[in-house]
């Protein structure tokens, strides 16, 4: 009986695979998903050029721009009219078809009210809990500018959602702001029509600028759960307007009679 010589085994042994090269271009998408992951990379954000890229990465520019396609296909990144890359949450045929539903009724406008409600309180907790000291003076600044004096009216809509964006921020949670990202135009036609048709006297100014007081001044405590109940007053107050014009107007008086009062705004 002839012995297996052990010491040379075949080269066709199949429990043995070629373990295959990665591409650079590969790693390259995979440490750039890393960073939008982490939140590193916020939706929005414009991405170095492809030569930055490709020397700060000790990469060529072809493995960069390989690696820029591979995310763009996974919806990921987008490029930007005029040269370059930026982060992406959602398509813009998607957010366009949210906006497009919200427009369409007034129960759709509700309905994406009471969404808020729900996952804005929750943000609001996560900022409390999680902000750091850059974030909550960021919120502080957006707070500062909706209450200068001087600025003009018609930035009304505007500084508004760079309040909740500030908020956002500060919750630490890069799916909540990819989600924001992603309900960002339908956010602004919102708070706009807020503003400007259902909400547009002076006391309601008067009412939106306690509430977001109150809401940072919860976050900069750290009170989670003050945060969370001032973002849902906050929320519903506008909520109230869709549904039930005379709760809205009782809203007004309760919130002019004592919180705004004992403040010493009117």
């Amino acid at each position: 009986m002839q012995n297996r010589d052990e010491s040379n085994p075949p080269d066709n042994d199949a429990r043995f695979q070629e373990i295959p090269r990665e591409r650079v271009a590969d790693r390259v998408a995979q440490e750039l998903m890393k960073l939008i992951a982490t939140g590193k990379l916020m939706p929005g954000e414009r991405l170095p050029g492809e030569r930055q890229l490709a020397e700060m990465m000790n990469v060529s520019r072809v493995s960069v721009r390989a690696a820029l396609q591979q995310l763009k296909a996974k919806g990921f990144v987008t490029a930007v009219q005029g040269g370059g890359t930026r982060v992406i949450a959602a398509s813009d045929d998607q957010d366009s078809a949210l906006a497009a539903l919200v427009r369409e009724n007034r129960k759709n406008l509700r309905d994406f009210a009471q969404i808020r409600v729900a996952i804005e309180a929750w943000a609001a907790r996560q900022a409390a809990e999680n902000a750091t000291d850059e974030q909550i003076a960021e919120i502080k600044h957006a707070l500062d500018v909706m209450t200068d004096p001087k600025r003009p009216e018609e930035y009304k809509a505007e500084d508004d959602v760079a309040f909740h964006m500030a908020v956002a921020k500060a919750a630490d949670s890069v799916v909540y702001m990819h989600l924001m990202s992603g309900m960002g135009d339908i956010l602004r036609e919102t708070l706009d029509y807020h503003r400007y048709r259902l909400l547009a006297t002076p006391a309601d100014d008067r009412v939106f600028l306690q509430q977001h007081r109150k809401i940072f001044e919860a976050i900069q405590d750290g009170d989670g759960d003050a945060a969370a109940q001032a973002m849902t007053v906050h929320v519903k107050r506008a909520l109230s307007a869709y549904s039930d014009p005379q709760e809205l107007e009782r809203s007004i008086l309760d919130e002019d009679a004592s919180g705004l009062a004992l403040s010493g705004q009117l």
